[in-house]
């Protein structure tokens, strides 16, 4: 409990959660365990933890904790741009709809905070190159599966696989703010924390280790997943990266 107080104050500062005028039992269960041992678990810095944090509440779109953790990211050391980054990445996989609801709530915290809207551009691709840069990025990510895949595809779904290549990739993973290896951590734990997408979270479990990282900080970040989807989703997601690096 102590070290959940301290960590409290980190994020959040001197605020005392509304929960302890009414269930402060369940308060105390719940600071103890995300902010005494789960943020304490695995080799993650707490600026990777709440952009995990950030897209897991987005993909869950439980707007009055993200729009506290937007508060936490900021105590913390990211900048506007990472913030904002981590929920663009949101959009290939929940919609554009999720992901305008989750952006509301960051424009509304940063203009209380006074950050001047819109933030510059991190775009890095026009509209004759943003297909050929995704292409290059998914390959980079996956190697040779990708033209495998576009291959298999049927003349009637080739466009879906464009769409993958210039949307997903070209569109976002592209873009300044993160760098690749943050992007392709957040996908799993976006992927993870939406359910329903075992074959893409193995995906990108695969596409982690090509990019850098490691079991360990798989496991870290599903970790740190679990108290905002539940073990049913963390243990689904802790089976593939399992499956895809077996222990040793």
């Amino acid at each position: 409990m102590e070290k959940s107080t301290e960590k409290y104050k980190q994020l959040f500062g001197g605020t005392v959660p509304a929960a302890y005028a009414t269930d402060p039992d369940f308060q105390d269960i719940l600071n103890r365990f995300i902010f005494g041992e789960v943020f304490y678990q695995g080799n993650l810095d707490d600026k990777q933890r709440e952009l995990i944090t950030l897209v897991v509440l987005t993909t869950n779109q439980t707007m009055p904790q993200l729009k506290a953790h937007i508060q936490a990211a900021l105590n913390i050391g990211l900048t506007p741009v990472e913030i904002k980054e981590a929920v663009y990445q949101c959009a290939p996989y929940l919609g554009f709809p999720k992901t305008l609801n989750a952006m509301n709530e960051i424009n509304e915290v940063f203009k209380d905070k006074n950050i001047a809207l819109p933030l510059e551009s991190q775009s890095q691709t026009e509209d004759n190159t943003r297909f050929d840069h995704g292409l290059a990025m998914q390959i980079k990510i996956f190697g040779d599966t990708i033209s495998a895949m576009r291959e298999a595809a049927p003349s009637n779904q080739v466009h879906i696989q464009d769409y993958l290549s210039a949307f997903c990739f070209g569109d976002f993973y592209t873009r300044s703010g993160l760098d690749l290896t943050t992007r392709e951590l957040l996908t799993f734990c976006i992927l993870s924390a939406l359910g329903g997408a075992d074959s893409q979270v193995k995906a990108h479990v695969q596409g982690n280790v090509n990019v850098g990282n490691d079991k360990d900080t798989l496991i870290a970040a599903i970790t740190h997943c679990l108290p905002y989807i539940g073990f049913p989703r963390t243990l689904n997601a802790l089976a593939a990266i399992n499956e895809v690096i077996p222990e040793v």
